[in-house]
């Protein structure tokens, strides 16, 4: 079994020292950061167990020869309970207004979106391993693994206010006549229901591909819906399709968003957020100073780029690499594929042109490089202070897959102000 090396706690003379944890996951490291975050608001009954158990195994592999009783662990975790928020980048808010869970969170957008409206997160899942650090690193919590193992369900709390899960979309079974609970099951969609069937939250915000309004002629988007007002008893409004563009960041971005409310709070209407009109462009997210020579296209790449697009185009087809104007906005950031080359820009600030990575051909001298991970950070909404710990490799990744959260935010707002919240 793989170990690695990780800075997790301090000592008692305030010294960070090593311990070795196994991967894949290691829920008590979940449970130690969940409960650090959440003893003063009566969520930590749910994670203090683990998290005394962790303490005491860091503290047995930190001091062999000596023995670590429960209660030494214990009294450890309260010590470190001290000062915990003031090394963390984006804290919980002081004033807390309302609790939410942040299922198939990624790199938080959905968290920096409701932490800053005042909310607090109780629970957090996510599996990729370098989003689980990205996450850690700019919130200071570990998420909990596998969403759909029961034992990660165990530990979320109850008494939360919203559930907000960017759940990916994969094929549904729709053979039943229902169409409905029974039917998602073996997606992930089915883990999230249930876990709104057991915790009866007073809300939730889903967000998926635009695509899923038209997978499998609509059946897939019917059955969710079936599942959500039927089967699940929630007042769920008609999905709507939100472009990131039209609130406040330059890009061409079209999600669905599905709000949901519990029945019994009478919640019968539900608008979502009007554009709030900020035509930002791409110049106002890109760099102003000289960026490394790695993002340059090699005239061999781009030599390959342009052939690829112009095979394209003489069979009538709009594919290919895009270089995106200054006063304009980018496509949609994905995960892969050629999601950096339809986001190509013009930056002739470069003045050291000696490759430090190892490419065919030379470095162009048109300018042409691609985006940042920074700028595709911008690009989603992300504040510049949002640390980048990963490669860029990942970053794009998982930049490309998150939220755009000023959208995000918009729309929980008018979620929150029907919740009185």
């Amino acid at each position: 079994m793989k170990l690695k090396e990780k800075i997790t706690i301090k000592d008692f003379s305030g010294q960070p020292f090593k311990i070795r944890v196994v991967e894949p996951e290691n829920q008590n490291e979940a449970a130690f950061t969940h409960y650090l975050h959440n003893h003063k608001n009566g969520v930590s009954q749910f994670y203090k167990n683990d998290a005394v158990k962790y303490v005491k195994d860091v503290l047995t592999y930190k001091y062999p020869e000596e023995t670590i009783t429960n209660k030494a662990a214990e009294e450890a975790l309260q010590y470190l309970l001290f000062d915990f928020n003031n090394a963390v980048p984006f804290p919980s808010p002081k004033k807390q207004k309302f609790k939410f869970i942040d299922l198939f969170a990624g790199i938080g957008g959905f968290r920096l979106a409701f932490q800053n409206l005042g909310g607090k997160c109780v629970f957090t899942s996510e599996w990729d391993k370098y989003s689980k650090k990205t996450y850690e690193a700019n919130f200071g919590e570990v998420p909990f693994g596998d969403i759909t193992k029961s034992e990660t369900k165990n530990y979320i709390p109850n008494s939360f206010d919203v559930l907000c899960a960017g759940f990916p979309c994969q094929a549904f079974s729709i053979a039943g006549k229902r169409g409905g609970f029974e039917d998602t099951r073996g997606t992930l969609f089915f883990d999230v229901a249930e876990i709104i069937k057991n915790k009866q939250p007073k809300a939730f915000f889903l967000e998926n591909v635009k695509g899923l309004r038209n997978h499998d002629r609509g059946k897939t988007l019917a059955t969710i819906l079936n599942t959500l007002r039927e089967d699940l008893n929630y007042y769920v409004p008609e999905p709507q399709i939100i472009n990131a563009k039209k609130f406040g960041v330059p890009q061409n971005r079209e999600r669905i968003f599905i709000v949901g409310f519990r029945k019994d709070l009478d919640i019968s209407e539900f608008e979502y957020p009007e554009p709030t009109n900020e035509n930002a462009v791409l110049e106002d997210i890109l760099e102003q100073e000289e960026v490394s020579v790695k993002y340059y296209l090699s005239t061999t790449y781009l030599e390959t780029l342009r052939k690829h697009k112009a095979r394209h185009a003489s069979k009538g087809n709009g594919f290919g690499y895009e270089i995106i104007p200054y006063d304009s906005t980018a496509n949609a950031v994905v995960c892969g594929g050629m999601g950096r080359e339809r986001n190509l820009v013009f930056d002739d600030n470069l003045t050291n042109f000696k490759p430090v990575t190892k490419i065919s051909g030379e470095v162009n001298r048109e300018g042409i490089r691609k985006m940042t991970p920074r700028e595709w950070a911008r690009l989603q909404g992300f504040p510049d202070s949002f640390k980048i710990v990963v490669s860029d490799v990942q970053a794009y990744k998982q930049f490309g897959n998150s939220v755009a959260v000023p959208a995000i935010q918009a729309t929980a707002e008018k979620i929150l102000e029907k919740l009185n919240c």
